[in-house]
């Protein structure tokens, strides 16, 4: 069965998703806010799916903590669904993507339209700076800008290695980080099978400003591991 309900999924994945990808050219003209509504719709009917055909159910907690304003926030990352279900869950995400993206057709399209914050990982320092100059204007429109500290998807029970772009923005941004934890990989990572259960995203209480850098990020990786750490262990 578990087959099965795979390939239904991944047969509505690819059909929801290029026929969005499609039909998203007609927003290109219009402003930002007609592409902020395909991108949401267009996640949340892959959340339907995975309830509907894949068995596999969505569970937000920490609520009082997931931004409805400008804010950063710094999720674990295991899987696809990190990224395409926060268009759902939050009003006006913006992720930070790799330039790389930026070649796949429509969906680095897509990207820029939205707004997204594009990042030359090559650039080294200037990307730094590239980066913070973007989030400071994104954050003018109250946006929600998503940065993973890992840079990359990893695998399950996989300690984090954080790279520096998280700490430039907390520190230059002068704001509290969002962390969220998640046990997407537990049931999606980067595979054709999806394993039935409960994916679950936890907002947790933010981290304040104004912390030193080193204590940031040891705070930050410990909240985050030590919360995705014990929902894969409850076996959702």
């Amino acid at each position: 069965m578990i087959y099965l309900r795979s390939f239904l999924f991944q047969l509505f994945f690819w059909l929801w998703s290029i026929a969005w990808a499609v039909g998203m050219i007609l927003t290109y003209p219009l402003p930002r806010g007609a592409n902020t509504w395909s991108l949401s719709t267009w996640a949340k009917g892959l959340i339907w799916a995975l309830r509907w055909l894949a068995d596999v159910r969505v569970e937000v907690r920490g609520e009082q903590y997931r931004p409805t304003g400008p804010a950063l926030l710094a999720p674990k990352h295991q899987s696809m669904f990190d990224v395409f279900s926060q268009f759902a869950l939050l009003p006006d995400a913006c992720f930070v993507m790799k330039k790389e993206l930026l070649m796949v057709p429509l969906f680095g399209w897509h990207g820029l339209k939205a707004g997204m914050i594009v990042v030359d990982r090559a650039g080294h320092s200037a990307a730094l700076k590239k980066l913070v100059r973007d989030a400071v204007e994104r954050m003018k429109d109250a946006r929600q800008v998503v940065i993973f500290p890992e840079g990359t998807r990893g695998a399950v029970g996989q300690p984090g290695d954080y790279k520096p772009g998280i700490a430039a923005l907390y520190r230059e941004l002068e704001m509290p980080v969002t962390p969220l934890a998640l046990n997407c990989g537990s049931h999606w990572n980067k595979g054709f099978l999806i394993k039935p259960g409960t994916i679950v995203f936890e907002y947790l209480e933010p981290i304040p400003a104004g912390l030193k850098r080193g204590e940031f990020m040891r705070e930050l990786q410990t909240r985050v591991d030590g919360a995705t750490k014990a929902l894969e262990d409850a076996g959702l």
